[in-house]
């Protein structure tokens, strides 16, 4: 999608939001109702208001019990039983519409949580890719832990353009698929056997993936470059690694590669996250980023790029993600107090006396 003020930025978009990860809070605004009323309130493409109920098996989970509600994993069950199909298919419908309104360039695709048997994994990465495809017209791009599942998920889209994300080091057959299936493909800077130390690391590896996908053949402009990024909470310096890779393979391999990556992993364990994610794609694209895995629905780009840089959340966000706001102290300290308030991030509850 295009960005104004950007030196006309065409960014990536890998909308992540159909993963069956995805969870909405129970006590949140979407999950309403009691007992066997229980539902996710939503809207319809065509306006009309619906609910997906909430089936009983999932309340005897961990996350459900927890006050995690699995949302996508509830309407992918639904539209693949029969029980509630045209709930659940209006339901993955609107996420994918919400997702192209929002500017999304591909549609991530994730069933890994529907189930731990391989079997399953693969039945519904099959019907979730073609049922995705017949929503949109945007491309998908199949993401799994699993290179049984991607090569489902790929064979699915029957031809149609698709991006297989991702790639590494600890499983290069994964560039052969991606050729088999004229797929273009995310390249991650993981290791043979776990993940990068620092930035040097980083450019290593992930210099590794580009040159062997080069050897067989994939244009530059089909490649995508994930650095992978860390949550600045568990590391004051995982921001700064990120974003000198994200440097130095713009520096070594030009404009025609792609950089992308999952830029939300850098808030987790933050509270406001969304100030955060939404400052470090900025700083991402200025090092020399192109994309992201992102939830444009949730941080619109375009929004994103016209916030005020002078702003003290904004300014917050930067110390902390270039290490300088040593334990996220003065970031969560201005939450606490509410000052993030005019920008989206509402303070933590005040716990009633007696």
């Amino acid at each position: 999608m295009k960005i104004d003020g950007q030196d006309d930025l065409d960014l990536i978009v890998i909308g992540e939001n159909i993963h069956t990860t995805r969870v909405l809070l129970r006590r949140g605004k979407r999950v309403v109702g009691e007992g066997d009323e229980e539902a996710i309130a939503f809207t319809t493409v065509d306006g009309e208001p619906a609910r997906l109920v909430l089936p009983e098996a999932l309340k005897q989970t961990q996350d459900y019990q927890e006050g995690r509600v699995k949302h996508v994993q509830v309407a992918v069950n639904a539209a693949m039983s029969g029980g509630d199909a045209e709930t659940g298919l209006a339901y993955l419908r609107q996420l994918a519409r919400n997702q192209e309104d929002a500017g999304a360039t591909f549609l991530d695709i994730n069933v890994d949580e529907i189930s731990w048997k391989l079997d399953e994994q693969k039945a519904a990465i099959d019907w979730l890719v073609r049922a995705v495809r017949g929503m949109s017209d945007l491309p998908v791009s199949v993401d799994s832990s699993n290179v049984e599942v991607i090569e489902t998920g790929l064979k699915a889209c029957d031809g149609a353009p698709a991006m297989l994300n991702s790639a590494s080091l600890e499983r290069l057959d994964a560039l052969d698929m991606a050729a088999q299936y004229n797929a273009q493909v995310v390249v991650t800077a993981a290791g043979e056997s776990g993940m990068p130390d620092g930035t040097e690391e980083r450019v290593v590896n992930a210099s590794r993936m580009v040159d062997a996908a080069l050897a067989k053949g994939f244009a530059l402009d089909r490649i995508h470059i994930d650095p992978l990024v860390f949550p600045v909470s568990v590391d004051k310096v995982f921001g700064t690694h990120c974003l000198d890779a994200i440097r130095r393979l713009r520096a070594a391999y030009g404009p025609e590669v792609h950089i992308t990556g999952g830029m939300s992993n850098v808030s987790f364990g933050i509270p406001a996250r969304r100030i955060v994610n939404d400052v470090f794609l900025v700083m991402a694209v200025a090092a020399g980023a192109d994309g992201g895995i992102v939830d444009p629905v949730a941080s619109p780009p375009a929004k994103t790029f016209a916030a005020d840089r002078d702003s003290v959340a904004y300014r917050l966000a930067q110390d902390l993600l270039e290490g300088r706001d040593e334990h996220c102290r003065h970031y969560i300290g201005a939450w606490r107090k509410g000052e993030l308030e005019a920008f989206g991030a509402p303070p933590p509850k005040r716990r009633g006396r007696g």
